[in-house]
C-alpha cells in the first residue's frame, strides 16, 4: 500500500526529514506518528475502508499528514482547490459523497464562502466553524498504534478532479497499485535516492504533485513543497532551490520560465540540480536552452503523461537543443504499452499520425461516478487488453519517438493545467445577455493565452468586468480567458458550427502584439 513507504522509513531512518515548508519540517517519524493518529481520529468518526475524504488545504505540512493518515484509515483522499469557486469544490463534496474535510485555519476565509453553498459535511478536522471539529493540533493526544485495516492494492486511494467537456468536473480514480507503480517506475527511472531533496511546487489538486508526495517518501528522500508565497515570486523560487540544495526540480514550463526572466538567475548557484523534470505542456525552446546553459551539470526531462495515466513516456536531455525544433515526448516507459489508432481505432503505418492509447500499471480504476465517460475513455484491444484513449494526436518517428502533434478534442494546457475549452464557453453562455460565446488558445512564446468571443447585447465597454466575476463563481481561474473580444457575429463553417480556426486567423496578430 502507498503508506507502507513512511512506516519503512519511520524504522530505518526515524530523524530523516520527510518534508519542508517554508522553516517547518516533518520527520518520517513525525510523519509516521501523525498520520497514524489522523487515522485513528478518522475512524473515530466513522470513516471506513473506501469512503472519501477531502483534503482542502493551501501548500503546507499538514497536507502530506493529511494524505497518509487518510490512506492509513483506508479512505480515499480527495484535493479540493481553495482558489477554486465554491460551486465547484461545492460540486465535488456532493459528487464523492464528501463527510469529513481535513482543512485548517488558514483556509476560514475560503471556508465561509464555501458554507454558503450548504455542502452536506458532518466534520471538519483542523479548524472551527459552525460544524464538529477537531483540530490538527491536537493529535498527540490521540493513540500512535497502528491500524489493523484491511486493504488491497486495487483499493481506491485518491481521486483528482479535472474539466469536464460537459462543463461539469470528472474525478480520476487512482488505486494504491496504480499510484505506487507511479512512484516505483519513477524512482528507478530519475535514480531517486534517500539523499535527493525534491522541490515540490505544485498543489496537491494537480497530478504533477504525487512525485512529491509519493515518489519521495517511497525513496526516503525529502520533499520540499514551495508555499504559495514562494510560487508568487520567481526570485524566491530561485533562492529556495539554492538554498534548501534541491537535487530534483518537477514543475510546469511555466514556472522555469518564470524564473528564468524574473528569478535573478545570474546571481543563484543551482549546481546542486542533478534532474529537472517538466511537465504538463511544451516547454518553448528558446527559453529551454537558457535554462540549461545555466545548468550544465543536470539532466533534464519532458515528462509526459494525463492525469489519468500519470506518466507514460519520457525524454532525456544533458545538453541544450541545438535549434527551436520542438521537443518529442520521447519514449515509452517500463510496464506500459502504447497504441496509435487512426479514427477507425486500425493502426497507422509507421510515421503517419494517430491518437495514442496507453496501456500501464500506472492507468486510473476510471472516472468516479461516471460509468458512461470510463467506458469511451477505454478501448479494449483484440486479444484482451484495456488502452486509455488520451485523446493526443502524435507520430512515431525512425527513432522510436513520440512527437506531440495536437489534441483530438478542444481540450488545452495552459500553465499545466488542463483547460476543457468547452467548460468555459457553457459558462460564458450562461451570462445574462450573452448571446454567443467562443473560447479559444493562442500560443505566445511564454504561455498559452485563453481568449473569449463573444457576442452580447451589453456595451463593450461595460461588459468585461461583470462577466470576469460570473467566470470567477464557475470555473477555476486558470480557466479564465485573459482577453477578451467583441463582434457582431461568430464566424461559421459551412456545417454551421463555429469557425474556431478562423477566430484564430483573424485574431492572432491583435492579440500576440
Amino acid at each position: 500500500m502507498l503508506y507502507h513507504s513512511i512506516v519503512r522509513w519511520a524504522q530505518e531512518t526515524p530523524e530523516k526529514e520527510a518534508f519542508r515548508c517554508l522553516e517547518e519540517s516533518l520527520t518520517y517519524a513525525d510523519l509516521d506518528q501523525r498520520s497514524t493518529q489522523l487515522a485513528h481520529q478518522l475512524h473515530d468518526l466513522g470513516v471506513s475502508r473506501g469512503d472519501r475524504v477531502g483534503i482542502f488545504l493551501n501548500r503546507c505540512l499538514d497536507s502530506a499528514t493529511a494524505v497518509y493518515g487518510i490512506l492509513k484509515a483506508g479512505a480515499a483522499f480527495v484535493p479540493l482547490d481553495p482558489f477554486a469557486p465554491a460551486s465547484r469544490n461545492h460540486f465535488v463534496i456532493k459528487d464523492c459523497q464528501i463527510k469529513v474535510l481535513v482543512s485548517s485555519d488558514a483556509q476560514r476565509r475560503q471556508l465561509t464562502s464555501l458554507f454558503n453553498e450548504k455542502p452536506e459535511l458532518q466534520c471538519i478536522i483542523g479548524t472551527s466553524l459552525d460544524l464538529p471539529v477537531h483540530q490538527i493540533a491536537e493529535l498527540p493526544e490521540i493513540s500512535t498504534t497502528p491500524l489493523a485495516t484491511p486493504g488491497h492494492p486495487n483499493d481506491l486511494a485518491y481521486i483528482m478532479y479535472t474539466s469536464g467537456t460537459t462543463g461539469t468536473p470528472k474525478g480520476i480514480m487512482h488505486t494504491h497499485f496504480s499510484g505506487l507503480s507511479y512512484a516505483e517506475l519513477s524512482a528507478e527511472m530519475y535514480q531517486v535516492g534517500k539523499s535527493d531533496r525534491i522541490g515540490n511546487h505544485s498543489p496537491l489538486h494537480f497530478d504533477i504533485s504525487t512525485f512529491g508526495y509519493f515518489t519521495g517518501p517511497l525513496s526516503g528522500a525529502t520533499t520540499v513543497l514551495c508555499s504559495d508565497a514562494h510560487t508568487k515570486l520567481p526570485a524566491s523560487l530561485a533562492q529556495m532551490i539554492e538554498g534548501e540544495q534541491l537535487t530534483i526540480w518537477y514543475s510546469v514550463p511555466l514556472a522555469l520560465t518564470q524564473i528564468l526572466q524574473r528569478g535573478d538567475l545570474e546571481k543563484r548557484d543551482w549546481s546542486c540540480l542533478r534532474w529537472v523534470l517538466y511537465g504538463g505542456e511544451p516547454f518553448p525552446v528558446k527559453h529551454l536552452q537558457e535554462l540549461m546553459n545555466h545548468t550544465p551539470q543536470a539532466q533534464w526531462s519532458n515528462v509526459y503523461g494525463p492525469a489519468e495515466v500519470n506518466q507514460c513516456s519520457y525524454y532525456h536531455m544533458t545538453a541544450a537543443p541545438a535549434d527551436e525544433t520542438p521537443i518529442p515526448l520521447g519514449k515509452i516507459w517500463d510496464r506500459t504499452k502504447a497504441l496509435i489508432l487512426d479514427d477507425d481505432d486500425n493502426p497507422t503505418s509507421h510515421g503517419e499520425q494517430g491518437a495514442l492509447l496507453i496501456q500501464s500499471d500506472t492507468m486510473m480504476q476510471g472516472y468516479w461516478n461516471r460509468p458512461d465517460l470510463t467506458e469511451c475513455g477505454f478501448y479494449t484491444a483484440e486479444g484482451g487488453g484495456k488502452y486509455y484513449r488520451t485523446g493526443d494526436l502524435v507520430r512515431l518517428d525512425a527513432q522510436g519517438l513520440l512527437h506531440f502533434e495536437g489534441r483530438k478534442d478542444r481540450q488545452i494546457k495552459t500553465r499545466g493545467y488542463r483547460v476543457e475549452l468547452d467548460e468555459v464557453e457553457a459558462a460564458l453562455v450562461r451570462f445574462p445577455g450573452m448571446e454567443e460565446a467562443a473560447v479559444f488558445a493562442i500560443k505566445t512564446d511564454q504561455e498559452t493565452i485563453l481568449v473569449a468571443a463573444i457576442v452580447s447585447t451589453s456595451a463593450a465597454e461595460d461588459i468585461e468586468h461583470r462577466v470576469l466575476q460570473h467566470l470567477k463563481k464557475l470555473v477555476p481561474p486558470y480557466s479564465i480567458p485573459s482577453r477578451f473580444i467583441y463582434l457582431k457575429n461568430l464566424p461559421r463553417t459551412p456545417a454551421g458550427k463555429v469557425d474556431h480556426r478562423a477566430l484564430i486567423t483573424q485574431t492572432e496578430n491583435e492579440i500576440t502584439r
